[in-house]
């Protein structure tokens, strides 16, 4: 099955069985920054939400998760989301995961940040020539939002529009948990408004449906992990430039999210959302 970034996914067929299962077998390296028994768990609660694939087995000695093969479902793409339905839908179905009971293991996106430039540290990997601005910044951000304290909830903390499937029904099904972590909820929702590129009306309608009102503290605090969540996911694609064996650009990604991190921290209103958050 095609479209995995950091594993081989494969269908498999069992003579008798009234179900295709979907195998998801760890690639390489993925054992530095992905915890299988987590996302084996993020798995099970999203499927008891409703909004997640039946869950058939989990092969610890292997990492690999067994699902069932999704027929009819298919990955939704950045246009399916300019659709009001289907974006308020999956709107629904993060937040009937994020309002689980707290998974093991917490790791907000201050740990992974900290845990990547390690890694591409130990790895001699690429830097951007304005890391330490960069990182001064993060900093700053940090600062701020342990200042009013972090919203844990479960978080998938991979929010690409592939990550959730649609039907012909246009019911929507969350997918891949593998970096599932008890993290702040803003951090969830501004990964999501990144990935998906979102117009400021439709990230505050979409603040107002999850949370019930807008205010100036939570447009900052979502503001501001946008900016984190493109510095994580840069300095992720930097550690798999060095160690991945899969066929797919990871520095072109990383040098991306650096260059988007970087316009949202120069926007004119970063020291305004600094102060609210």
């Amino acid at each position: 099955v095609g479209g995995g970034i950091s594993n081989s996914n494969w269908r498999v067929e069992v003579e008798g069985a009234d179900t295709a299962y979907f195998f998801k077998v760890p690639g390489a390296g993925t054992e530095m920054f992905i915890d299988r028994h987590t996302a084996h768990e993020a798995s099970v609660k999203a499927a008891q939400t409703g909004y997640g694939a039946p869950v058939f087995a989990f092969l610890e000695a292997f990492g690999v998760e067994v699902f069932e093969f999704m027929e009819g479902w298919r990955a939704s793409s950045n246009h399916d989301f300019l659709q009001r339905d289907i974006r308020h839908g999956a709107l629904h179905g993060l937040k009937a995961f994020n309002d689980q009971p707290l998974l093991k293991q917490t790791k907000t996106v201050f740990d992974m940040i900290a845990e990547h430039q390690g890694q591409v540290a130990d790895l001699k990997g690429l830097k951007p020539q304005d890391d330490s601005w960069l990182c001064l910044q993060y900093q700053r951000a940090k600062a701020a939002l342990e200042a009013s304290g972090i919203d844990l909830a479960p978080c998938m903390n991979d929010t690409l529009a592939g990550n959730f499937m649609l039907n012909a029904e246009r019911q929507i099904r969350l997918v891949d948990f593998e970096y599932a972590s008890n993290n702040d909820r803003h951090y969830e929702l501004a990964l999501w408004f990144g990935e998906m590129f979102f117009s400021d009306d439709m990230e505050l309608a979409l603040i107002e449906d999850y949370f019930g009102q807008v205010s100036a503290q939570t447009v900052a605090r979502i503001k501001l992990n946008k900016a984190l969540a493109d510095l994580k996911w840069s300095t992720w694609a930097m550690v798999q430039h060095a160690v991945s064996q899969l066929d797919f650009d990871f520095y072109k990604y990383g040098t991306w999210k650096h260059m988007r991190a970087r316009s949202i921290i120069n926007d004119s209103q970063w020291e305004t959302w600094l102060r609210q958050a």
